[in-house]
């Protein structure tokens, strides 16, 4: 306790002593004082003269009195400039050009901020260490270049300096001059290159006993020096920073002696390399040290290696708020110690992190994590395919929790009755675990996924009391009976997905009030009917996924108001009629048609051509006729080389949740999932079509897969196949086609799986050199 009120009251005249230097620089510079002093004024014109201004920074230097300038402030009794502060503060209009050394007048000058500028990598002025005055001094992330000036040693007033780099390199020889700066009470030396002075930095830093923070990050630094009183001095010390560095010694007693560390509040070890032992001989040490003062420890990416386990130690940080061990492994679960961590307020530990307790893909404990009670802060906790088998603790509940991530787990047992946390959770993920029983009546879940477990029996009629849920996503479950349509009351619902269950019925006739939803998600139940009416009034559905039910009927025509639907799949259904022409007039927005596996007849609609975005196309078995459409080949989608190669964006995808679709590719069934976006593929397959392939259908360059077999098709293949470089699949099975098999066909690299047997094809068969 004595530790932490040494910490506080350090803290707290730090924030003094700043504060008073600031209203000694700008103390009373709202009433009327002393004008600006000419020759300041001149200094401060050839100074912007110098400089390069294009978005208009200083357009206020202008006129008689300098201190009404932007960015200058005057002392109101002598007139004398002693601040000049030209921070890019919007990260746009940024100022270049040349540092006049004209500034030398400024002999009052004790702030000087040029940072987030863009210098484009010109030296530091070496002139800035004739400043006797100065104070603060901060040029990061100003572009500047070259080597540090070993003068600013010199200045032996500045308290803060901030010589962050960013693209253009900076280094220093030595830094034996820091010795100077014994006023100095923050150093960010970050993107410099200190290799040069990597066994004499910690000796350097040494000699500044005032210094509270340390900031050493992205500098080249590798190993540490053999200095056996490091860091004594600098008992005020409350951040160091090491991050991004190359540090890889297991023996961080080199590190510093950290009895004299007893103040920490910060350390940052993020991105380096020091190992299993050297974590935990670190941690032991800090705990004794440090136990009652550190509140941020940032230990991620640091190679900490299997076959060892994190310390009991790691308890003893009572004041601890913020804990890093992301993007290490480490065996065994966590020590039992850390339920006294009674102040955290954010963990990341596995391989990926997002805010709070975030934990996944390791080996926490088989058992639900009971320290988890005790973190009264704790607002996000995520322990996502951490190994735990167990059941869900009644207290959980009664956290009040914002985002709630179990998911992938071992977890068993009944839910609640109801899902009702201290307030609104906002994401609640239980999905893949083996929990049983019924669906919980009601939630205060804004959203809430409960797929791939082994819940039973109907969908509750009151779950409409859940008047808070947007997303209800409970696929991959055994729930029974019929859809309630009670849902409709949930005006707020957005996105739901009852797939894969055991549902029957009809879809519910009224779901009237349910304007904002955008994903519709009902496949793989025993759903009976046609579609409602009341789908025809959302206008801003996005996904109508009605796949493998026994849905009836031909398509209603009001489907056409759907016109930003971007996946319609109604696919293994048995509707019937013909393919309307609306759907290539109207839905101008759809990327993926899957119709395959109905009863539709007639000819494939030219309309469809129209369609932009399509890249998937399914219309496979049914009882098609007529020809292929040429105009399949202007299908802009799966025309652009550009294309071939695409990757992933946030416009491909609206909702990770909801790109997945069943398609047969190289004769398999096959999900995708989160590659769905990128999946190009066309197939006609088992239906009646006839007469040739179109040489047209060679303009798609990107198509991965083509299957037009099983129909009556004849003629030769199109001439100029070899074009075709996206192919992967290509099934040409089982029509009346004849001629060679084009030797260009060799030229598709891309090309694995081939299928053109019971054909009357003749010749050789191509081969590759």
């Amino acid at each position: 306790m004595a530790n932490s009120k040494t910490t506080l009251i350090l803290l707290i005249a730090f924030l003094l002593s700043l504060l008073c230097e600031l209203l000694i620089i700008e103390v009373d510079l709202n009433i009327k004082g002393w004008d600006c002093i000419e020759g300041e004024r001149i200094a401060l014109l050839e100074f912007k003269h110098g400089l390069k201004d294009p978005f208009g920074q200083l357009s206020s230097w202008v006129g008689a009195d300098c201190c009404k300038w932007r960015g200058v402030k005057c002392n109101n009794q002598t007139g004398n400039v002693v601040k000049v502060d030209l921070k890019n503060r919007d990260g746009f209009s940024y100022l270049g050009g040349e540092i006049s050394d004209s500034l030398l007048d400024l002999k009052h000058l004790n702030y000087l901020d040029l940072s987030l500028n863009d210098f484009q990598g010109i030296p530091i002025p070496d002139f800035l260490a004739s400043f006797e005055r100065l104070k603060y001094l901060d040029l990061s992330y100003a572009e500047f270049g070259g080597m540090v000036p070993p003068h600013l040693g010199n200045l032996s007033q500045l308290s803060y300096l901030d010589l962050h780099g960013v693209e253009y390199e900076t280094g220093v020889s030595n830094l034996n001059w820091l010795s100077g700066l014994s006023s100095l009470k923050y150093l960010d030396l970050g993107k410099v290159n200190l290799s040069k002075a990597s066994t004499d930095w910690m000796q350097a830093v040494n000699m500044i006993p005032s210094l509270l923070e340390l900031h050493l990050s992205s500098c080249e630094l590798s190993g540490f020096p053999h200095y056996s009183n490091s860091f004594v001095n600098l008992t005020s010390l409350l951040v160091i920073d090491l991050s991004y560095n190359n540090f890889n010694t297991t023996l961080l007693g080199w590190l510093f002696n950290i009895t004299t560390l007893g103040n920490l509040v910060n350390l940052d070890l993020t991105y380096n390399n020091i190992g299993s032992e050297g974590i935990i001989e670190l941690v032991n040490g800090l705990s004794v040290w440090c136990n009652n003062s550190l509140e941020e420890l940032h230990l991620g990416h640091n190679g900490l290696g299997g076959g060892h386990q994190l310390p009991d130690s790691l308890g003893n940080f009572y004041n601890l708020r913020y804990l890093d061990l992301s993007f290490n492994s480490f065996d065994g679960p966590l020590p039992n110690s850390i339920q006294h961590l009674t102040n955290l307020e954010r963990v990341l530990m596995g391989f990926l992190g997002r805010v709070y307790i975030d934990i996944f893909n390791c080996d926490v404990s088989p058992m639900f994590p009971s320290w988890l009670r005790t973190q009264k802060r704790l607002r996000n906790i995520i322990l996502k395919n951490v190994r735990i088998s167990d059941t869900i603790p009644e207290w959980l509940w009664k956290l009040d929790i914002n985002w709630l991530d179990l998911s992938r787990n071992q977890l068993y047992g009944e839910l609640p009755n109801s899902l009702s946390f201290s307030s609104t959770a906002y994401f609640v993920d239980l999905s893949f675990n083996r929990l049983v029983g019924r669906l919980p009546c009601s939630f205060n879940v804004t959203w809430l996924f409960q797929g791939n477990n082994l819940l039973s029996g109907p969908i509750p009629s009151n779950i409409s009391d859940s008047s808070s849920l947007e997303i209800l996503h409970v696929s991959g479950n055994f729930l029974n009976g019929s859809i309630p349509a009670s849902i409709d009351k949930i005006e707020y619902l957005s996105v739901i997905d009852l797939s894969n269950n055991q549902l029957s019925g009809k879809i519910p006739k009224k779901w009237n009030n349910l304007n904002q939803l955008y994903a519709i998600d009902l496949s793989k139940n025993k759903l009976s009917g046609g579609i409602p009416s009341w789908l025809c009034s959302i206008s801003s559905l996005w996904h109508l996924i009605l796949g493998e039910n026994n849905l009836t009927g031909e398509l209603s025509s009001c489907l056409q108001n759907c016109t930003e639907l971007y996946s319609l799949d109604l696919g293994n259904n048995r509707f019937s009629g013909e393919i309307p022409e609306w759907i290539g007039e109207r839905m101008s927005s759809l990327k993926q048609l899957r119709l395959r596996g109905n009863m539709f007849t007639g000819d494939i609609p030219k309309q469809l051509c129209r369609l932009s975005h399509l890249h998937i196309l399914d219309l496979a078995v049914n009882n098609l006729s007529g020809s292929i459409p040429q105009c399949l080949g202007d299908l802009i989608a799966l025309t652009s080389m550009a294309l071939l190669h695409k990757e992933f964006d946030e416009d491909m995808s609206y909702d990770s949740n909801f790109d997945h679709m069943e398609l047969v590719v190289k004769g398999q069934d096959t999900v995708f999932e989160s590659i769905l976006p990128i999946v190009n593929l066309i197939d006609l397959s088992s239906n009646n079509l006839w007469g040739e392939i179109p040489q047209e259908i060679t303009n798609l360059l990107t198509l991965g897969t083509l299957n037009l077999s099983r129909n009556q098709l004849i003629g030769k293949i199109p001439q100029k196949i070899g074009t075709m470089q996206g192919l992967e699949t290509l099934n040409l099975s089982c029509n009346h086609l004849s001629g060679p098999i084009l030797m260009s066909m060799a030229s598709i690299t891309s090309l694995s799986h081939l299928n053109m047997s019971h054909n009357l094809f003749s010749g050789p068969i191509p081969t590759t050199n």
